[in-house]
Parts: structure tokens; sequence; C-alpha cells
């Protein structure tokens, strides 16, 4: 652990948002939220038992471990399974009530079989069908969407509850992505009417994820999948900005802070060189404070140069190469800055910092996603 170092987890944003993507949402239109990645950093149980008390009805991990270890930490609610898990996981699908995604037929007859081995009695086991409509990832193709439904529900123990899809480019004004989720959006009603017409109910289905939410509302049918907006961060092209000028004030709040403290002030000459590959010189005298974080803890190494850090209200450039563990940031010699000090790498408003993992994501030609992920197990998550 670092003890330096701390993220903390805003909850009050985090309650704020939940409410600001249920202000999209029609009464009758459930929600999901995404938890995978440890909640993209913020802590997956501690997100899970706000939206579950927020009277959220689906949470969405990427693998099993991630929803075993939900269900250990009490939670109820529905566990949607975004990724493809193995065979040798199927039987923690039956245990701990987690609904995956299943396309392909092969798949299918795998898991059948399975539950067949599971169950001794005449249970029925919820799995939702995925479709690609233009993803490119997994799924099945929407003319297949109706035969796959059928062998699902003709199986001994496997009931369809559910289908979904991905959009690809709905997080951008471009013209030809904003036709693009659209026909995306087209094919997926025509694979829903092909369960249809097999006589099968397709039960929940969901497109539409955090730019959709926000921004096409006739896509939402009778589920949305929440991500990025949960934490606070706007998708791509759907700005803020943007959304106030079509109408909609969507206040989100950012729910994390990343911070760490100075641990060491150092005088440097004119000259005097900074970290790996001497990529950083001084141009004068000047006082460098180290910080004990680094790319090992989530801090990108090609956030330097460019990237700045909050010390007492004020932003200091971050020199050289950003180390494993380290990072040196310059001072000058007319400062205020004290030995354990803290210094905020990135936040919210409340926590003083200047700068958001959006600020971060511009410099390292990322996106929000990438920074809070990245943030490792080794910096402690503190509640607020």
């Amino acid at each position: 652990m670092n003890r330096c170092s701390k993220a903390i987890i805003y909850t009050e944003n985090l309650k704020n948002n939940i409410v600001e993507i249920k202000k999209c949402l029609s009464p009758q239109t459930k929600l999901c939220i995404a938890v995978k990645a440890d909640s993209y950093g913020h802590n997956a149980i501690l997100t899970s038992k706000l939206a579950e008390e927020a009277g959220v009805e689906f949470l969405a991990v990427a693998t099993v471990d991630e929803g075993i270890e939900l269900r250990n930490a009490g939670i109820k609610c529905n566990i949607l399974l975004l990724s493809i898990c193995i065979p040798e996981e199927y039987e923690s699908l039956f245990k701990y009530e987690i609904t995956p995604l299943i396309f392909d037929l092969e798949n299918i007859k795998n898991l059948s079989d399975a539950a067949d081995k599971y169950f001794t009695n005449n249970a029925k086991f919820k799995v939702q069908l995925a479709v690609d409509t233009g993803m490119g990832r997994i799924g099945c193709y929407p003319d297949e969407a109706g035969e796959q439904a059928q062998v699902i529900n003709n199986s001994n123990h496997l009931i369809l509850s559910g289908m979904c899809t991905h959009f690809a480019v709905s997080d951008s004004l471009d013209k030809e992505n904003i036709e693009f989720t659209n026909k995306q959006y087209e094919d997926f009603e025509k694979a829903i009417e092909n369960v249809k017409n097999k006589g099968i109910d397709p039960g929940i289905c969901s497109c539409s994820n955090s730019a959709a939410i926000m921004n096409n509302k006739n896509m939402h049918i009778n589920m949305v999948r929440a991500g990025i907006i949960t934490y606070g961060y706007y998708p791509d092209d759907i700005t803020k900005e943007y959304l106030k000028s079509v109408n909609k004030d969507i206040e989100l709040k950012p729910v994390l802070s990343l911070e760490t403290k100075v641990v060491a002030i150092r005088h440097f000459k004119k000259g005097q060189s900074i970290s790996y590959g001497r990529t950083y010189v001084c141009e004068n005298d000047t006082d460098i404070a180290i910080l004990p974080i680094g790319y090992a803890d989530g801090l990108l190494r090609r956030f330097s140069p460019g990237l700045c850090v909050t010390i007492n209200g004020k932003n200091y450039p971050v020199r050289g190469r950003i180390c494993m563990d380290q990072c040196m940031v310059e001072l000058g010699k007319n400062h205020n800055v004290k030995l354990w000090d803290k210094v905020l790498i990135f936040g919210p408003k409340e926590s003083g910092a200047l700068n958001t993992a959006d600020d971060l994501a511009k410099i390292g030609n990322t996106i929000s996603y990438e920074v809070l992920t990245s943030i490792s197990k080794r910096i402690e998550r503190v509640i607020k």
C-alpha cells in the first residue's frame, strides 16, 4: 500500500450522479450501472451498495470474480456479466446468480449442458442474448437472434431474460457516426423483432450507454447501462455545454480525487537534469518537490511533460519523466510549499484540485476511463 497516496471517494457526488441519470429516464426504464474494473477505480462494493440503495435494478461486471465479490459483500440486485466466461466458471454463475451474456450455438449448448448437471429441479437460469450490431466485438448478428433465442428457451434450464447490444460511436456528433448509431439501433430493433417472431419474450432489452442515455432518449427501450457518467464525466462530444445547448441540464460531479504528499524538497541549480533520460534540464535555480507516486500507482508515464499538480491552491508542473514510484514537481524559488503538504493530482472542486481526469486524459491523449481505471490497488480508497 502506498500510504502517502490516496483516492478519496466523494459519496455525495456519486449519489448526485445517480439522481441526474435517473432524470434522463422514463419511470418504467430500468437502470444498470457498470461497476466493472472496481467501478472504474472507485471501489465496486461501495458504489454497488449506494446504487442498490438508490433503486438501481442491475449492476454490470466484466468478470465472474467481480460478480462473486459483490455477492460476498451482500449485494442482492441483478448482476449482469458483460464479458464471455469460460466453462470452468459456469458453476459460479449458477451459484452466485450472475446473469451472463451469451451467443453462438456452441456456447449456448455448453452452458445448457452445465446447467443440466447443476440443477436437479425444474429451475430456470436467466441469460441475456448479446447482439452485434456494429461494435465488432461479442454477439450474434441480428438475423441470427431468433434462432439463438429459440435454442436457449428450448433447453432444460436456460431462459432468455433479456437482449443487449453496444453502441460504438454514440458519443460522437459527427454526422456519419450519428447515422451509424441510428443504424445500430434499427438493427437491434430487428433482432428483438426476430425473437418476438419466434413467440419468445425478449425480456429486458438495452443498448444505451452513457452517451445515449443523455442524448438518445428514443433508444432507451426498457433498460439503459450507465458507465462513465456514474463517476462524473461526460463522454467525448456529449459534453455539459453541448447538452445545455439542446436544453438538457445534466449536472455531473467527479466522484474521485487522487492525492499524495510532498516527501522531500530539494534545491536544484540551473543546468541540473531531472529523472530518466535527462529530458528536463532546469532553466534556473529552483526547488523541486518529490512526490511518492508514479506509473505503478496509475500516474501514467505519458502525462509528463504537460501534467501540473495542485499544492495549496496553485498548480505546479511535473518535470522529467514520471518514474515507477515517484515523480518530481518544480516549485520555483518563491513558494509556500512545505514538507508533507497535500498534493492533488486531480479531483472534483470539493477536493481543492484544479484538474480533473479529463485534463489528464487530454495530456495523455486518452480518455477519462483509462485515467480512472489505471489507479492501482496499492492506492488506498478512502470514503468521504
